[in-house]
């Protein structure tokens, strides 16, 4: 399965590169709901820093938006940290008269609790990339090019797809729903295979493998170099109370040599630029052309390090 993926949060990128059009109003209620205190926790700080010099009217409220989520976020971390604080001093001075267990645990806990917040506020405020920027996660969230109204749009959408008519609770019964299998199209992801095709703009993609009986993470890059197009499934999700999410699954499939020789036995699909609108718009009713594109993949090498 494809756990994690670094890939392209610039939604200009997908603009100027493939003529599509960005759907600005999922961006906004993205953004809304996430100062609400919504689901939408989990955006990654590449995606925020695409609004980081806004060109219109509904790009500077986005760009308002994030500033009024890092303050709450910013705010919620320092109460805590003044609470940790004081946990630490009160602790410190009980073991200056005698040693209990739950003072030791309270420097233990308070110490790693302060360390921790710090580092989150340093990220918070941190203003250079970094390449762990665009890496996303199941949760995370990222833009997928669809297609919607004769063109190519883009959309931010959450990395595990919650279908249509499911409870939200499904996301915790079924977490491994971030990834589509391909021998599983027709059957779970009927609703979705030929219907809704979306595509994610990919550099790299991580696995857990066994080295040497321990749990290691690989990242794999394709020896081109070059940004993948990789085939996803994705879904509009609407709750009882008129809630939105926009979800999807990366589509995967047995691995090429290389990747199975390196110890993982799924890889993700990326598809050929020729086969874009091929996929995005596919015929329900000609579920052969889909799995033709599939078969007609990209087949670059995988090359495999340790991933920092």
């Amino acid at each position: 399965m494809c756990y994690s993926a670094m890939v392209r949060q610039e939604h200009t990128k997908f603009v100027r590169e493939f003529g599509a059009k960005v759907s600005i109003e999922d961006y906004v209620r993205l953004f809304w709901d996430r100062t609400q205190g919504g689901s939408a926790s989990r955006i990654p700080k590449a995606m925020e820093a695409a609004f980081a010099i806004p060109h219109s009217e509904e790009e500077r409220e986005i760009a308002r938006l994030i500033d009024r989520h890092h303050a709450q976020h910013a705010a919620s971390v320092e109460a805590e940290l003044f609470k940790q604080k004081k946990r630490l001093a009160d602790a410190q001075r009980t073991l200056q008269n005698r040693t209990t267990k739950k003072a030791l645990d309270d420097v233990r806990i308070a110490t790693s609790k302060i360390e921790k917040g710090l580092a989150v506020l340093s990220d918070l405020r941190r203003t250079q990339p970094a390449p762990r920027d665009s890496r996303i996660y199941p949760g995370s969230y990222a833009p997928v090019m669809v297609w919607q109204e004769g063109r190519r749009v883009v959309k931010p959408m959450r990395y595990q797809c919650r279908v249509s008519g499911v409870p939200a609770t499904f996301d915790r019964k079924y977490p491994g729903t971030y990834n589509a299998r391909r021998d599983s199209l027709q059957k779970y992801w009927r609703h979705q295979f030929g219907v809704t095709h979306g595509l994610v703009l990919a550099s790299a993609f991580y696995e857990h493998v066994q080295r040497e009986g321990r749990d290691v993470v690989l990242e794999f890059k394709p020896d081109t170099q070059q940004d993948m197009l990789v085939a996803c499934l994705w879904s509009r999700w609407i709750g009882v109370d008129g809630e939105q999410l926009l979800s999807f699954a990366a589509i995967t499939d047995d691995p090429p040599a290389e990747v199975a020789a390196a110890g993982h036995d799924r890889c993700i699909i990326p598809i050929r630029r020729d086969d874009i609108d091929t996929w995005l718009n596919p015929d329900p009713a000609n579920l052969v052309a889909q799995y033709a594109v599939l078969d007609g993949r990209e087949r670059p090498y995988f090359e495999h390090r340790m991933a920092a």
